[in-house]
């Protein structure tokens, strides 16, 4: 009951990713239908229930586009969990910013880069010129896109991939 469902809106934009429990309440409440069942089936003592994968919201959600956080686990995303100096790639690491705050810079998605701990201790409070290092890939603000908000839960749902590429 705790795997996740992919949530289509009516014109089957994806929107959002709820677990089997959630999905089967709209379900049964007829808010939203069934689109692939791929995880077999809740058997009850008088009723049989597919275990949806992805359902349709029967009726259209307005809602803003959405926005990526920023944070650190999707700053360390972005960059593809790699040191934008060394292009060590590890799970320790820290956040630099590529104008220290002290100097001016801003908390912003252009601003911000993963980094291992050695080169942002060696940078320190100085400017890539000033410490005489290369940034490899410029920073930005990742798309908002359905496969880059979504795309986490693809290696176990491989089944969404075509719902989520149109977006």
């Amino acid at each position: 009951m705790i795997e996740n469902v992919l949530v289509l809106n009516a014109n089957f934009e994806p929107i959002n990713v709820c677990n089997i429990r959630r999905a089967l309440g709209l379900i049964l409440t007829d808010k939203a239908s069934l689109i692939l069942n791929g995880r077999g089936v809740i058997q009850t003592i008088n009723q049989i229930y597919p275990i949806p994968s992805i359902i349709r919201l029967e009726h259209m959600v307005h809602r803003p586009r959405p926005r990526v956080k920023l944070n650190r686990r999707e700053i360390f995303r972005r960059d593809n969990y790699t040191c934008q100096y060394c292009r060590k790639r590890t799970m320790d690491l820290t956040i630099d910013h590529v104008i220290p705050r002290h100097l001016g810079g801003t908390h912003t998605w252009d601003n911000v880069v993963a980094a291992c701990s050695t080169c942002n201790h060696r940078k320190g409070g100085r400017s890539l010129a000033e410490s005489g290092m290369i940034l490899h890939h410029h920073p930005a603000i990742p798309p908002a896109s359905a496969i880059y908000i979504f795309g986490r839960h693809l290696h176990e749902n491989s089944e969404w991939a075509p719902y989520l590429q149109g977006w």
